[in-house]
């Protein structure tokens, strides 16, 4: 597994933990289809379906880039695309409260441990920031 995937694979664990603390219930993880990928399917505790987007980055120097810069319109199209091919299969999930996409953003400071990915997500979330953006699209 790359750096890259491992950091991604960490930041939805982060995501899931942080949701299912807010009353989320995590539905499905990383529905894929040919156009686009959901990284998290939940119901808020509202019953609202919710799809969400998570990014994560490590901090590296003064580059000045946070995660929410990564979410592009052309991924948001491809998530938006995704999610209305669930939530047309999954009418039942849907109920009155409809459906939404959310944005979990997760910096990581640039001083975790080398081998932070070994250790577990209590540890690695000390050195994280989670912010979480309701309807994004």
């Amino acid at each position: 597994m790359t750096h890259q995937s491992q950091l991604g694979k960490m930041g939805e664990d982060l995501a899931c933990r942080y949701l299912v603390n807010k009353n989320f219930n995590i539905i499905e993880r990383n529905f894929r289809r040919p156009w686009g990928e959901i990284d998290v399917i939940t119901k808020s505790s509202d019953k609202t379906l919710v799809f969400v987007e998570v990014k994560t980055m490590i901090n590296h120097g003064e580059q000045g880039l946070i995660p929410e810069q990564q979410l592009s319109t052309v991924k948001l199209n491809k998530i938006k695309k995704t999610a209305c091919l669930y939530a047309g299969y999954n009418q039942k999930l849907i109920g009155e409260k409809g459906w939404r996409i959310d944005l979990v953003a997760i910096q990581c400071a640039s001083g975790m441990p080398a081998n932070i990915f070994d250790n577990d997500l209590t540890e690695i979330e000390k050195h994280c920031e989670i912010r979480h953006y309701e309807n994004v699209a």
